[in-house]
């Protein structure tokens, strides 16, 4: 699929991002951490990119799907509930879909999920038949609600969906769950979790044909290797040649480590690439199969 037509070949790529929010400075942190910097506008709603031709547009969340449809932006950041939702919306209305995931982020998980009063026994998706759900994600309740052969009425409300049982508005609802603890005040408990949601890249449907699509691919370059070696760390360490066969099981999570000889031709010298936490207590275990000098280093970048 072609760029919308009201979307001119431009030179620079354009980005929306939440303007306030929860996912609003872990976006602008993971894109600095791609090398991008910006110089902010008056209104503070446009950011001009200095190192790259990358330019921010900082808008509301439910914004960003419409218009990247719309050709205003050419990707955003925003959480895949709302992707989705309003994905489901479009083909509801027999429009094709404009927009689609290009990457999780890995920040801002939380998932979407039915939930009913505390007393009720929970049985499974067919107890609500006939039964009133609350939700502000009407096409993906309506989704699964089909899917699972469940004739319910979905009413829909814009916020404050916890309270709708306890209003007499519905016998159940359907909304964003992080830790629970505000469905646990309303005497509300999750019972079925529709989607898991995260903060994601979104982009058109298809690609682009001017010189925003090589702007993108370095883009997505750069952001699977800050996403790659956001918690990872550079684990360096020498031992006794013959404990190598004990030492790399004790590195599930790293790469295929580099190992160069040491002058005595008895030792080696050990760097990998570990992905997972490296705790003390894995230091340790290390210690105590054989290595010595053992040290950890922040790893700051990193390109495939």
């Amino acid at each position: 699929m072609s760029p919308p037509a009201s979307a001119a070949a431009r030179d620079r790529l354009r980005i929306a991002i939440q303007k306030s929010g929860r996912l609003a400075e872990p976006a602008r942190a993971l894109l600095a951490a791609c090398g991008l910097s910006w110089r902010e506008s008056r209104d503070r709603l446009f950011c001009y990119g200095e190192t790259l031709p990358v330019d921010l547009l900082l808008v509301r969340d439910d914004d960003i799907p419409g218009l990247i449809a719309d050709g205003v932006c050419d990707l955003g950041v925003v959480g895949r509930n709302v992707l989705l939702e309003q994905d489901g919306d479009r083909r509801s209305n027999g429009r094709e879909s404009a927009f689609r995931e290009w990457r999780a982020l890995g920040f801002g998980g939380c998932r979407l999920a039915l939930a009913v009063p505390e007393a009720w026994h929970w049985e499974g998706p067919q107890q609500l038949a006939g039964k009133r759900i609350a939700t502000s994600y009407p096409a993906l309740l309506s989704q699964w609600l089909a899917g699972e052969g469940v004739d319910a009425q979905v009413v829909l409300l814009s916020g404050s969906v916890e309270i709708a049982p306890r209003l007499g508005q519905a016998e159940a609802i359907c909304d964003l769950v992080s830790s629970g603890a505000t469905l646990s005040a309303n005497q509300l408990k999750p019972v079925q979790t529709l989607i898991e949601s995260e903060a994601v890249l979104a982009g058109p449907a298809g690609g682009f044909d001017d010189v925003r699509g090589e702007l993108a691919d370095l883009l997505l370059r750069r952001l699977d290797g800050a996403l790659r070696v956001r918690n990872s760390k550079l684990l360096m360490f020498q031992a006794p040649r013959n404990l190598l066969d004990e030492l790399l099981p004790l590195l599930p999570d790293a790469e295929p480590p580099t190992v160069m000889s040491l002058d005595n031709g008895d030792g080696v010298a050990l760097q990998a690439l570990c992905h997972g936490a490296v705790t003390w207590q894995r230091l340790e275990e290390l210690k105590r199969a054989g290595a010595r000098g053992l040290m950890v280093v922040p790893v700051e970048g990193m390109l495939a």
